[in-house]
């Protein structure tokens, strides 16, 4: 589904990404590893479109995304779910997902409709539908942020430090939900996560970056999460 091989990426004259290869197949969950720095956000940008590289080749369902942009790549199925949400505080829920459905149709007339898959995996957000974005907890914004891709039908989720700043109890929900996305609806995850025992949970395969390199790669189940904790500590 998709394909980097040898992707090299650098701002100005500093170089982030050394000749990164990874793969991901459709309906399969696949997390990112590595401490604070070494290229993970940049590599999700890369794939996305908001970054471009410097050298090698992206392919997503067996077309050259080398040098798309970010909306052509959306509309082929890739969903982001960046850093820090990137909802609009000042829109309510309803108004910040259906952004997110007019952004998925490009301009095309169509149904207006929230997918009804969506207030399934998603009910607290049928509570706070009203709410502005800006006053939701942490917990909520992240539901929002993922719901607001996922109304697009991605057929490939990318998450850029999803538990990040939330409590405990939404990251058991959060868990849940990318379980759901993944088995029932079918979606491939790309996930960048500093919390390994949630990484470890959902994840088929895992990747190790250091220094923008992907060092270590590997199937969970077959993997001692204590052997690698040495590459996350920062």
């Amino acid at each position: 589904m998709l394909e980097l091989k040898e992707v090299s990426a650098a701002y100005g004259k500093s170089r982030v990404l050394e000749a990164i290869n990874l793969s991901i197949s459709p309906g399969e969950s696949v997390t990112l590893l590595g401490r604070n720095g070494v290229g993970k956000t940049t590599l999700l940008r890369t794939i996305v479109g908001h970054h471009s590289p410097s050298e090698g080749a992206i392919t997503f369902l067996g077309k050259d995304v080398t040098n798309s942009s970010p909306y052509l790549r959306a509309r082929l199925g890739i969903g982001y779910v960046p850093q820090g949400r990137g909802i609009f505080p000042q829109l309510t829920v309803e108004e910040n997902l259906r952004i997110g459905l007019a952004a998925a149709r490009g301009g095309e007339k169509g149904d207006d409709s929230i997918p009804a898959h969506i207030h399934e995996l998603f009910p607290l957000l049928n509570r706070v539908s009203q709410r502005k974005g800006g006053v939701l907890s942490g917990g909520e914004q992240q539901q929002l942020a993922i719901a607001r891709a996922m109304v697009a039908q991605p057929k490939l989720l990318i998450l850029d430090e999803p538990t990040e700043g939330i409590q405990p109890s939404i990251v058991q929900q959060i868990e849940e939900t990318l379980r759901e996305i993944r088995g029932r609806l079918k979606i491939a995850i790309l996930l960048v996560e500093q919390y390994l025992d949630f990484a470890w949970s959902i994840a088929d395969r895992f990747y190790v970056m250091r220094r923008g390199r992907i060092v270590v790669q590997g199937n969970p189940r077959e993997s001692d999460p204590s052997s690698i904790h040495h590459l996350l500590n920062v």
